[in-house]
């Protein structure tokens, strides 16, 4: 009975460990937190390759609305690859998901627009669930030590 309680223990302790590991940390800036998610790698090189890693990197706080990995894979073809060749262009429509301040969910539900640090205001919704500019947001409030995102199933882009 002992050997098997010490076995019972030493299993519970090896999985809780693996599980404690496999967990991204949850106080990370919002870069790193997105590249700990593991569904934002698109997102990640097009941040790098606007260069606004250390913006986002930095004290914030920001508000992102952070399109997944499936979300840039709706663009048309060819729109990426473009973007990415376009910095200015990248870094406007980049920007575009981003707003000033840490705003929540309890928050954004209250808001019918959020100026964006791009300058332009996004539409937000609130009926049948949240959108922001027509994107649905599909998981919210993941803090960062910066901020908070916000996670949308569609790319938005400027006026």
């Amino acid at each position: 009975m002992k050997k098997k309680m010490a076995v019972l223990m030493m299993v519970f302790a090896v999985a809780a460990s693996v599980a404690f590991a496999a967990t991204p940390a949850a106080k990370q800036d919002i870069v790193d937190t997105a590249i700990a998610a593991g569904n934002f790698t698109t997102l990640v090189k097009a941040v790098q390759a606007a260069g606004l890693v250390d913006t986002l990197k930095g004290e914030g706080p920001f508000t992102v609305f952070a399109p997944t990995d499936e979300a840039f894979a709706k663009l048309p073809a060819g729109t990426l690859e473009s973007l990415l060749g376009d910095k200015d262009k990248l870094a406007a429509i980049l920007t575009y998901h981003v707003v000033p301040g840490k705003v929540m969910s309890s928050d954004v539900v209250k808001l019918s627009s959020a100026k964006t640090v791009q300058g332009q205001s996004v539409t937000i919704t609130s009926m049948n669930g949240v959108t922001i500019d027509g994107a649905s947001v599909v998981a919210a409030d993941i803090e960062a030590t910066n901020g908070v995102i916000h996670v949308i199933d569609t790319v938005i882009l400027p006026q």
